[in-house]
């Protein structure tokens, strides 16, 4: 028989009801404070997927480079508002893209640029481009004027030509130069000496350059695509 004031008896119901609900409490709060700091983390990730993703965000640090403020076609001589400036991340940067509008003012489009495309040196008529395009590094450019428009339509950049004229007997043609590379077709202007046809560029050595472009003071020029 138990005396009174005894502790060595079993333990009433309500303590222990009482310590498994404060462990409980306890762990409760460790498992909300857990399961919160992954919700914030899984937020904090898709917040930054959301602005990588979100258009017209410009990087606010790169190279500064040269692109086109609108499109623009083939044969446009570049002018200042024409051109803008934009941050690219460097590796982004394509190869000879021009960094300064100095550098591209005055020059001459040798294909369509789109809005916000960098001015890089292949887009641009010069001995660059006829360098790149026959990867000759004497190679260098020649203007064509055509005067029969349906010839000129068929041409395209990278196409071979012939360049031909006429010898003193009308009825022989001459060869001045064979695969010739075309560079540009580019439209006629709006002045009366440019409208006698579209003007072709094509990529020539230097030795054929010099017959082509002496021929074209006095005699009729025209192509014959390979």
């Amino acid at each position: 028989m138990r005396q009174w004031g005894d502790q060595s008896g079993p333990r009433t119901l309500a303590p222990l009801l009482r310590e498994r609900c404060d462990g409980l409490l306890r762990w409760s709060g460790f498992g909300r404070t857990l399961v919160l700091r992954r919700v914030a983390a899984a937020a904090l990730v898709g917040l930054a997927a959301v602005l990588a993703l979100a258009p017209g965000q410009a990087p606010s640090t790169g190279d500064t480079v040269v692109v086109a403020a609108r499109d623009l076609t083939p044969g446009t001589v570049l002018e200042a508002s024409e051109l803008t400036l934009r941050a690219l991340p460097a590796p982004s940067v394509p190869d000879g893209t021009a960094r300064s509008p100095t550098a591209v003012l005055g020059r001459t489009l040798a294909a369509p640029v789109r809005r916000g495309e960098p001015l890089t040196d292949v887009r641009l008529t010069g001995s660059d481009l006829a360098r790149t395009v026959t990867t000759n590094p004497d190679a260098v450019s020649v203007p064509l004027r055509l005067a029969d428009p349906g010839v000129a339509a068929l041409l395209h950049p990278g196409a071979a030509v012939d360049v031909v004229t006429v010898g003193e007997r009308r009825d022989e043609p001459v060869v001045l130069a064979r695969g010739a590379r075309v560079l540009a077709v580019l439209e006629a202007g709006t002045h009366a000496e440019e409208r006698d046809g579209k003007l072709v560029l094509v990529a020539l050595d230097p030795v054929a350059a010099t017959r082509v472009a002496a021929a074209s003071i006095s005699q009729t020029l025209s192509v014959t695509v390979h």
